[in-house]
């Protein structure tokens, strides 16, 4: 039995109990948890905004130790360090064949089995595969990564969605070039892990917009140059920020009409436009045909940063060995499990950075 936060049904507040998992069996494996970031698409879930299968145990951000594996599991043993990897692609679908392995068609297939159970042998399912909101997870081995050498566990937790959807919006998505302007809509775990990216690839003037005054000094930390409180003028500050002409690149990490639509206004003429945030079916943002002619931007969206874990780790490992990449500087509030809520709220209200549960 061990310690999680459940899901009853959709809407409903989260439930910290005790569950019962099983053994790992064939190509599978526990890990006890070292952290877990609080992501805001985990509150998508909890609420309906993103579906998911219920009764079920979110967390999809976290690392940990490997503390059993099952048969045939050989990439990693006991006592080893993983980062979680929500999204593992399954390699034979059409976007893992061309390299889009972000894109993969199976790779959420595993949210829907049946991973746990609660001590009254309720089904339990695992919120984006991986369940990281408990004290120890059974996962399949595809969702475990080694954690790079000379990386602390508590803070590779952060490496499982906040860093590379931030690090790859900038560099796989919107390809940021040495000298070019970028403006982030969001100061958040992912906002914040856009800022210290577009600082890493040599961003001019980067500008951070929020609706939070008191968030200026973390963007700064981050790397920005420029703070903006967002308002009914963001588009206007924001090119007269950047001598007239607007962001060579704008990325929205809100998921809301009116953020994305204000930051495809704050870009200039040619350039790029890319929606990072999560938002509802119900959010509708809409453009004219002569302005999408006119302006010549490219709007893009991004899925968990256009980037392949395999592939990134390594790079952003020696990002933050180097002292380019602060993966403290994202986290504002540790707690335990029993913070969660409280942690749903401050994002509701705009506050703080990442929140990270350490066991």
């Amino acid at each position: 039995m061990v310690r999680a936060a459940v899901l009853p049904s959709v809407g409903s507040p989260l439930e910290i109990t005790d569950i019962e998992l099983p053994d790992p069996g064939p190509g599978q494996v526990r890990v006890r948890l070292a952290a877990a970031g609080v992501c805001h698409s985990d509150l998508s879930l909890s609420n309906g905004t993103m579906r998911v299968p219920v009764p079920a145990v979110l967390g999809h951000e976290g690392a940990g130790t490997v503390v059993s594996v099952g048969e045939g599991v050989t990439h990693v043993a006991p006592g080893d360090g993983v980062i979680l990897n929500w999204a593992p692609s399954c390699g034979s679908c059409h976007h893992c064949g061309i390299g889009e392995v972000w894109l993969c068609a199976n790779a959420l297939a595993g949210a829907a089995s049946v991973y746990a159970r609660a001590a009254d042998g309720t089904e339990l399912h695992p919120g984006l595969n991986v369940a990281a909101f408990a004290e120890e997870t059974v996962v399949a081995a595809n969702c475990v990564l080694p954690v790079p050498a000379g990386i602390p566990l508590t803070d590779a937790a952060l490496l499982g969605c906040a860093v590379l959807t931030g690090y790859g919006a900038v560099h796989h998505s919107a390809r940021v070039q040495e000298g070019e302007s970028v403006v982030v809509f969001g100061v958040g775990g992912v906002g914040l892990a856009t800022i210290q990216s577009a600082r890493i690839a040599g961003a001019g003037t980067v500008i951070a917009v929020d609706v939070s005054a008191e968030k200026e000094s973390l963007a700064r930390r981050a790397g920005a140059t420029e703070y903006v409180i967002a308002s009914d003028t963001t588009a206007k500050e924001i090119r007269k920020l950047t001598g007239g002409q607007g962001a060579d690149v704008a990325i929205e990490c809100v998921g809301r009409a009116a953020t994305i639509r204000t930051a495809w206004d704050s870009t200039r003429r040619g350039g790029r436009t890319t929606v990072v945030g999560i938002g509802g079916k119900d959010q509708q943002v809409t453009f004219n045909a002569l302005e999408l002619f006119h302006w010549g931007r490219t709007l893009s969206g991004c899925v968990y940063g256009n980037s392949d874990p395999a592939r990134d780790l390594p790079v952003l490992a020696d990002h933050i060995r180097a002292g380019r990449l602060d993966l403290g500087g994202l986290v504002t509030d540790r707690i335990g499990l029993e913070g969660i809520p409280s942690a749903f709220a401050d994002m509701l209200a705009g506050k703080g950075g990442r929140a990270l549960v350490v066991f």
